[in-house]
């Protein structure tokens, strides 16, 4: 769930509803808890930094001109907030000795997420980053989760998305190190134990850069062990949850520990807006499933970590249904092929709509298709022109006439791996159907000699992950309109862009007719045989939801 889904809550919240308040502050306290426990590592001023977050999100909430950018907004302030804390200790020349007593925010993660292996390896390297890798990191961690995305990470950062993907880069490989760090340290090797026997078992940057050198010279640390297969990081960390906030953490909202009274007489000076002032002086109105919501707006944690909330934090994927195994066993991540390249029908076969895409298997590269019907072309319109890009989470094109449409895929692993939200058909009047897929290639055909690398993704960039159940798209997906639609670009795990452009029936047959003796992988695939039986994509509705990711996977139109 984002922004968009909690449109009218953050509304009412912005006029003075209480109970919107508490459902805002409840069901978005745990990212900013999660952005910050691991931005700073746990350290004592956690608490502090999360309280001073939500404080001013609240305070300026009415400032908010747009509930959609809801999320962004937040995770913005709440990097600012790290920021501000990062400058604060550098001129008061403070040290980290008051984080002993505070949680490791890395063990915190192994232990409420129950992570083993590879997984928990990453989560305790992350002790090893600097302060700007770990507030970075924190916003990656997210993205690969599938509660942030790029554009949302760049604009926290403060950087384009271009240099966003650079320092990403970077964080990267300073994270695979850290992770080499991890998995020595827990080896058997004499050497190591005697460059590390004056190591007081805090990691910092002076004992990384030991222990790496370490490593490079060590032929039985640097080898990572008989079969064992070092998965990146991104692929681990796909569908991962957020860490539950703990049971005790109080978030006082009462102006910074003021009493409503003291508030109230100092509104002007600290200009805290009328409307949220009222509701936080309210008295208590709900006990929501992890937090009592106490007069004066103190918020403390009372749900044990392992019960499971009865409504779910908001993520980005939520809406989505649920990814495919984040490990793939080929260069294609997706769901295993059911045994037909022929979706199936349903008992009526007489009607539009009754036969809807399913996961089906890539014809032999040297199958020729078959012969595309033909069916009337009186011309498309196009609300992005000839050709739209549609590259962002929002980004949508209307299509209105009789006509040829192609849909062409660009999956960027290398920007941002993990499970993909698929673009989705909203508002059909008419009939819409999946007519034909071409471009030379399905985008899970293999690319390099190994076969472990695809047009999905590959070891060194993390894999493309489709929802269980869809259908694995070719680079050009062709589909026949002949009415009114609209397709939205809903992403927000995986990155990807789509090329949206008007066709006709020979530009169709050309491109599905491109074989392997041209230089094509394979052939195209014709999926249309000229009747209402042809398929109908998968995400459509004739319904016009809100947010257009809420489509169901299986079309009923």
């Amino acid at each position: 769930m984002d922004g968009r889904q909690w449109r009218s809550t953050i509304a009412a919240a912005q006029a003075g509803d209480r109970r919107a308040l508490d459902e805002l502050v409840e069901g978005w306290l745990p990212l900013v808890y999660n952005i910050v426990g691991r931005a700073l590592n746990g350290h004592a001023d956690v608490d502090d930094v999360v309280q001073e977050t939500m404080l001013r999100a609240v305070d300026n909430l009415d400032t908010l001109r747009d509930p959609d950018s809801f999320r962004s907004w937040l995770v913005a302030i709440a990097m600012r907030q790290i920021r501000d804390r990062a400058r604060r200790r550098t001129a008061d020349q403070l040290d980290d000795s008051d984080a002993h007593g505070a949680t490791d925010f890395a063990e915190l993660t192994v232990l409420r997420l129950q992570l083993e292996g590879q997984r928990r390896e990453v989560a305790e390297a992350v002790r090893w980053l600097d302060d700007e890798d770990r507030q970075l990191l924190s916003l990656w961690w997210l993205e690969v989760a599938g509660e942030l995305t790029r554009r949302e990470l760049a604009a926290a950062v403060g950087i384009s998305r271009q240099h966003a993907a650079v320092r990403v880069q970077r964080m990267k490989a300073r994270l695979e190190t850290a992770r080499r760090i991890v998995r020595a340290l827990d080896s058997s090797c004499a050497e190591l134990g005697r460059v590390t026997v004056r190591w007081s078992g805090r990691p910092d940057s002076v004992w990384r850069k030991r222990i790496a050198r370490h490593i490079r010279g060590c032929a039985r640390c640097a080898d990572d062990g008989p079969g064992q297969v070092v998965v990146p990081a991104e692929r681990l960390l796909v569908g991962l949850a957020l860490v539950p906030v703990p049971v005790g953490f109080t978030l006082s909202l009462a102006f910074g520990g003021k009493t409503a009274v003291a508030a109230t007489a100092a509104t002007a000076s600290v200009g805290w807006s009328a409307k949220v002032l009222g509701a936080l002086t309210k008295p208590a109105v709900a006990v929501t499933a992890g937090a009592t919501i106490a007069a004066g707006g103190a918020y403390v944690v009372t749900q044990p970590p392992d019960d499971r909330p009865s409504q779910a934090a908001p993520t980005a994927l939520s809406t989505a249904r649920a990814p495919a195994a984040p490990v793939p066993r080929s260069a294609s991540p997706s769901s295993a092929p059911s045994p037909s390249a022929t979706p199936s029908p349903t008992a009526k076969t007489d009607l539009y709509g009754t036969v809807v895409d399913t996961v089906d298997e890539a014809p032999a590269p040297r199958t020729p298709p078959a012969a595309l019907p033909r069916r009337p072309e009186t011309g498309l319109t196009s609300s992005g022109g000839t050709r739209a890009t549609m590259n962002h989470r929002g980004d949508h094109v209307t299509l209105t006439g009789e006509g040829y449409v192609l849909v062409r895929w660009q999956i960027a692993p290398q920007y941002r791996a993990g499970a993909l939200v698929m673009p989705s058909w909203t508002g059909l009047k008419g009939r819409l159907f999946h007519v034909a897929s071409g471009g030379g290639r399905r985008m899970d055909d293999p690319m390099s000699a190994d076969g472990k690398t695809s047009g999905m993704g590959g070891p060194d960039t993390g894999y493309t992950v489709l929802p269980e159940g869809t259908q694995q798209m070719w680079q050009n997906e062709y589909f026949y309109l002949d009415g009114t639609v609209t397709l939205t670009q809903n992403e927000r795990g995986a990155d990807y862009n789509l090329t949206v452009a008007p066709a006709t029936w020979d530009t169709v047959t050309e491109d599905v007719n491109h074989g392997p003796d041209q230089g094509a992988v394979r052939y195209g695939l014709v999926r249309d045989n000229g009747k209402d039986t042809a398929p109908v994509p998968q995400y459509v509705t004739r319904n016009e939801p809100e947010d257009a990711a809420t489509v169901a996977q299986r079309s009923e139109v």
